[in-house]
């Protein structure tokens, strides 16, 4: 029986070469993100919001046309290293 992922961290890559780090719950929620909020917008040069749920208080906007790459990673309970 394969594993569920806990979370899945989604890493967008900058044609600044800067790379951001955004978490999502569940693939759905970044799939409803991703097609809803990003590809309207590709080629735009507006802002757009991209949701920071673990942070309280911040929030990251970013131009879609910037957005070099994206990498979605699933994160499994069991693979997180404990001291």
């Amino acid at each position: 029986m394969p594993r569920k992922p806990d979370e899945y961290i989604v890493f967008i890559l900058l044609s600044t070469g800067h790379r951001e780090e955004v978490r999502f719950n569940s693939i759905q929620e970044f799939q409803k993100w991703y097609s809803g909020e990003f590809i309207p917008k590709a080629n735009d040069d507006t802002f757009i919001s991209v949701p920071i749920k673990n942070l309280q208080g911040e929030y990251m906007v970013l131009r879609p046309n910037c957005v070099a790459a994206i990498r979605v990673e699933p994160v499994f309970g069991g693979s997180v290293e404990r001291y």
